[in-house]
């Protein structure tokens, strides 16, 4: 499978908040990284890369990924997009990102999202830290030094 199939299909599957789909497109080892976040808070392996991404996408009344210029260079791709989250309280954000995927062998290794959080915090219900804050965090993985 090529990078571009890989990291386009991966992105569908979230799209689709598809986890089992997502997973499969995630390397045993995988890193993500939310970059705005830190190293110290990244997740590692596809179980805890879910964990983590359903903390914020999960409780969406609607979420949808608009794909956007994809670049390729071996096996490592930047992608260009937004996302529109909408919360059930009427809350929206448009967020806009740059992620970049390197993948080896089908799967993707590693994951950085940089993107702009306050373009979030702006916009969203007043309770959203607080439910991140009193979130499952056992998929806390400290990337510092290895990304």
């Amino acid at each position: 499978m090529s990078v571009e199939k890989t990291v386009l299909d991966m992105w569908a599957a979230l799209s689709a908040r598809d986890w089992e789909g997502l997973k499969s497109h995630l390397a045993e080892d995988c890193i993500y990284l939310d970059v705005p976040v830190g190293p110290t808070a990244a997740a590692k392996g596809p179980d805890d890369i879910v964990k983590r991404l359903k903390i914020g996408l999960e409780p969406l009344a609607s979420y949808e990924n608009f794909t956007g210029l994809l670049v390729v260079d071996g096996e490592n791709a930047m992608y260009e997009h937004h996302e529109e989250w909408h919360w059930s309280t009427g809350e929206s954000a448009v967020l806009r990102f740059v992620t970049v995927h390197r993948v080896e062998n089908g799967k993707i290794s590693l994951w950085k999202d940089y993107w702009d959080m306050s373009a979030l915090a702006n916009h969203a219900p007043p309770s959203w830290l607080e439910d991140f804050a009193s979130a499952d965090m056992s998929w806390m993985y400290d990337a510092s030094g290895v990304v």
